[in-house]
């Protein structure tokens, strides 16, 4: 597992531990208004006027008060659940990993390899007038596809023209993907400045352009670079925004961090 799938790890194991935390407040809170609303009489009215209405009434609204916050962690619980399941599930290749070269690579190559497959299926067919014989698909498939086919006038082959234009198009994302980030992995960890009150630094671990300040930026600066784009990391003390061309092109415009002329 390298690092970025370890941040990732604690992320989700985070994301669960917030949940379960959350879940055991919210029962802890609804079994504690439920105690104090079980010692109240059933249908007990609050006696306007009498001595105990004051403190009658303090009561039932901490009761009511622990039960609404009881709801509250619960909602709580769902969202960190949610935000557990939704990253677990998660299988997009992140720029941020740093094997995402190599698994776009094997992306790459096993659309290749169905684009090859499509093809060679469609010839078959317009060869034959059926899939049946086609490597890896037996009678019984062959059959239904070919019926498939007939039903639909507009299928004049196992797979549409759309499918092979769809999976064409992925494949020139994934390649230009991976065309950027080998331009990426290329800047030099020193290719960094420094400026008068700090340093630039080209971080291709992390994949982030950080900006290191000697004393905290002041009001006009921040605003700067929040306008183009970075965003203030306080887990690692640094401005910061993706390694990118875009990024590069922020970083230069910033004009309080711009390199010490020689």
């Amino acid at each position: 597992m390298n690092s970025y799938e370890e941040r990732k790890q604690a992320r989700i194991d985070h994301y669960k531990n917030q949940a379960t935390k959350a879940t055991r407040r919210s029962n802890t809170l609804a079994k504690e208004s439920s105690d104090m609303i079980s010692v109240i009489p059933m249908g007990q009215p609050i006696l306007i006027g009498h001595h105990s209405e004051k403190k009658d009434r303090n009561y039932r609204n901490r009761a009511d008060n622990k039960m609404r916050k009881s709801v509250e962690e619960s909602s709580k619980a769902e969202y960190y659940a949610n935000k557990a399941e939704a990253a677990e599930n998660n299988t997009a290749i992140s720029s941020d990993d740093p094997e995402a070269i190599t698994k776009l690579e094997s992306q790459l190559v096993a659309l290749e390899e169905h684009q090859n497959y499509m093809k060679q299926a469609n010839a078959h067919y317009r060869k034959h007038g059926t899939i049946k014989g086609f490597d890896g698909i037996n009678d019984e498939k062959a059959a239904t596809i070919d019926e498939e086919i007939k039903s639909h006038s507009w299928a004049r082959q196992p797979y549409a023209s759309y499918s092979l234009k769809n999976n064409n198009a992925n494949m020139r994302r994934i390649k230009q993907r991976i065309e950027t980030l080998k331009k990426v992995r290329a800047i030099p960890e020193d290719s960094g400045w420094q400026f008068e009150n700090g340093r630039v630094e080209m971080n291709v671990e992390a994949n982030r352009i950080q900006i290191f300040f000697d004393n905290k930026p002041d009001e006009d600066t921040r605003k700067e670079l929040k306008r183009w784009g970075f965003k203030w990391a306080p887990s690692m003390g640094v401005w910061q925004r993706h390694l990118n061309g875009n990024g590069l092109y922020a970083a230069k415009q910033v004009k309080s961090i711009q390199p010490i002329e020689k």
